[in-house]
Formats: structure tokens, sequence, C-alpha cells
């Protein structure tokens, strides 16, 4: 692969294993925020460099990548957001561990990630999901929840959310009723 693709704007992932995946098929900038440790200094830095060229998170699918999303999607709203999911970050041979993450995916499952960018809801966009609108869709208080909230998350590529936390993830990424009733349309029991 000799001609790789340029991404413009900066790359925020969580070590030097991410960044070097990566950077084998992209030309790529990037920012390692060393693990799930995310400093006042860090966020000011991504600030800045989302103001120069534009930032995407993209970190791993696991407790630490979301906690660090979490936080910078809190602090500057307007980066945009890759995910990966969760089969897509795990290592493809039984002795590199355990992990999940950006440093385990392929070229194809990188290039779906990279290829379904989203950023949060504009503030003069009207949000039409409710509570009662996730319970009608099984996303909440039925046995299979769960699997429902996963299938959503992966197929709009915009991770896994907890019954807490679905309306709300749904509301920052800008997702209309109408998106999520035709996803979920189908939806099968696995």
């Amino acid at each position: 692969m000799t001609d790789k693709r340029k991404i413009s704007e900066v790359v925020v992932v969580e070590g030097k294993d991410d960044t070097a995946n990566l950077r084998r098929f992209y030309d790529v900038d990037t920012y390692e925020t060393q693990g799930s440790a995310i400093s006042e200094d860090d966020l000011e830095r991504i600030e800045r460099l989302n103001d120069l060229r534009g930032v995407i998170v993209f970190t791993d699918p696991d407790h630490s990548g979301e906690r660090i999303r979490r936080i910078i999607m809190t602090t500057i709203p307007t980066v945009k957001h890759a995910f990966l999911n969760r089969d897509e970050a795990k290592p493809k041979s039984k002795t590199k561990g355990r992990s999940l993450g950006v440093e385990h995916a392929s070229y194809d499952d990188l290039e779906k990630a990279l290829g379904h960018l989203t950023s949060i809801l504009d503030d003069d966009t009207d949000f039409d999901i409710t509570h009662g609108d996730l319970i009608r869709l099984g996303l909440i208080g039925h046995t299979d929840s769960r699997q429902r909230r996963e299938y959503l998350g992966q197929t709009l590529r915009i991770g896994y959310s907890n019954a807490k936390q679905q309306l709300k993830r749904l509301e920052l990424f800008g997702i209309t009723l109408a998106e999520v009733e035709k996803i979920m349309e189908n939806y099968t029991c696995i």
C-alpha cells in the first residue's frame, strides 16, 4: 500500500500502538492520551488542535476508551467521533492478549469506522426521541434490551450505551426517531 490516504484532522488515540496501526494505512497525525489518564493540559491541547485542524476521537471500545471519549465530548463538543465495534477491535491472534483496541483493527474495519464519522447534534436541531420510544422499541425494560442497544450502537457506529445513557447518546449524535425505528425493524433476536 504505497499511496496512503491523508487524514487532515488529528486523530486522538490512547497509545503508541494505536498510532502505529493507523500509520500502517494512513498518512495521519495522532494525539496520544497515554491510556485513560487525560489531564486538563491534554484537553487544552486537543481543543487547540480542534480549532486548528479538527479532531477525530478514536478510542478503544472499552470502559477506558468510553471514559476518555466522554470527557473530551463534554469539554469539546465539536470534535468528530469514529467508533470500532468490539469484534473489530479484538486481537486477530490468540497470542496478542485479550485487550480491545484500535491497535488490533484491520484496514477494512478502520475504513468502516473512519467512513462513518459522527459529530454531536447542533443546538438548534430538534431531538424527537423520548424515553417512551426507547421502551416501545425494546431498548429499555425488556429481557433482550442490552442486545438491542448493542445492535443499535453497532449499526449507527456510535458505540454501546447502557439504559441510563442511551437517550443521551442518541441525542448527542443527532439520531432521529425515524433512523432508530428503521434500524430496529431489522433487529432479530440473537
